[in-house]
């Protein structure tokens, strides 16, 4: 059964960008002129692990319903994805690929083969059937350890979208090798937001920031300025990394997190790079502005993994995409790439 929905009416004579925890990688509200009488109507509800949230102007109110039923609708699309709900679709895929092709739905073929072809274009940064390496670390315990080389070598030989076998024509996915596992955590998130926010422009809606956690922001219009938004790092909390300014795109990032490990002086974050292992390190924040939610959401953790290079050869070969990439000794943020529409400002740069 579909959640309670929370609605949070915020006068924005009161309550600003400043107000804001550092706590959160993105925060986001318009910037625009304000009076005493208008506030942001935020209406919310736990799915997939997070906080989901529409945030409306108050001139736009009569959008709260088609802001309810996207609420809905995520929770569809959660008991589609969950890999802890026995009845999903990935949680069936899960069990049974391996000794037979499952049927996949439309929508849900969709998003493995875009799986696939980050995979690809990522040089394998970007892998959802990395889980048996977060198990390895103990990170998906939240009992994180350094594990033996021979333990993380035996996840590596279960791990590898290559191993996925997807049929368009018969549309199924089966598994090549046993041990393989889907996990869209990386990309699900996003490709919420990109269903709900079709659902919502459909419905008439003009203007709308819609959000996944602390992590993925998707911008529906965005008035005459763009939806304001600063990327922040709990790791500094002196200043944003970026502030950006959003119109029918996307934003996701990725940064070092509370999950982590600390042996003989070393801190080991919880992303894992699918590619040796072992996990990232190198970038504080690696932040994906892009046209949909999923890419922003898939790209930020493949960059953070693979780092300013992946980032600028990506950027270069696949336009309507911007990165920025924070190196882990704070020094200035990198931009690349380019999105129509958008702007951003770091400190060591003037808006783009």
């Amino acid at each position: 059964m579909p959640q309670s929905d929370t609605f949070e009416p915020v006068n924005l004579a009161r309550r600003g960008p400043a107000s804001r925890s550092r706590r959160d990688f993105l925060s986001g509200t318009p910037r625009r002129p304000s009076t005493g009488d208008d506030y942001w109507i935020r209406v919310h509800r736990r799915a997939m692990a997070c906080r989901f949230e529409i945030t409306l102007a108050s001139q736009d109110a009569r959008w709260v319903p088609a802001a309810r039923a996207a609420l809905d609708e995520i929770d569809r699309i959660e008991d589609q994805l969950s890999v802890f709900r026995e009845s999903s679709a990935l949680f069936h895929i899960n069990r049974c690929a391996a000794d037979e092709a499952v049927v996949l739905d439309a929508d849900l073929l969709g998003i493995l083969t875009r799986c696939r072809d980050l995979y690809s274009a990522t040089g394998g940064a970007f892998d959802v059937t990395s889980t048996p390496l977060s198990r390895c670390w103990g990170f998906l315990q939240r009992e994180g350890r350094v594990p033996s080389r021979d333990a993380i070598d035996a996840a590596r030989a279960s791990i590898g979208f290559d191993a996925v076998e997807l049929d368009h024509r018969r549309r199924t996915v089966s598994f090549a090798r046993r041990g393989i596992e889907l996990n869209l955590g990386a990309i699900g998130k996003g490709h919420a937001l990109d269903r709900v926010a079709g659902d919502m422009r459909r419905a008439g809606v003009t203007d709308a920031l819609l959000s996944a956690g602390r992590s993925s922001l998707l911008a529906i219009g965005g008035r005459a300025a763009g939806w304001f938004v600063e990327i922040v790092s709990a790791s500094r909390t002196d200043r944003p990394l970026a502030r950006v300014w959003l119109r029918d795109a996307a934003l996701g990032t990725s940064g070092a997190g509370e999950q982590f490990v600390v042996a003989d002086g070393t801190r080991y974050g919880h992303v894992i790079d699918p590619r040796t292992g072992w996990p990232a390190s190198g970038v504080l924040s690696a932040s994906v502005i892009a046209s949909n939610a999923a890419d922003a959401d898939a790209l930020s953790t493949a960059f953070l993994v693979g780092g300013a290079d992946l980032a600028e050869r990506y950027c270069a070969n696949h336009p309507n995409v911007m990165a920025l990439v924070t190196p882990d000794e704070g020094t200035a943020t990198r931009l690349f790439g380019s999105v129509a529409g958008v702007r951003v400002k770091t400190e060591a740069e003037r808006p783009r």
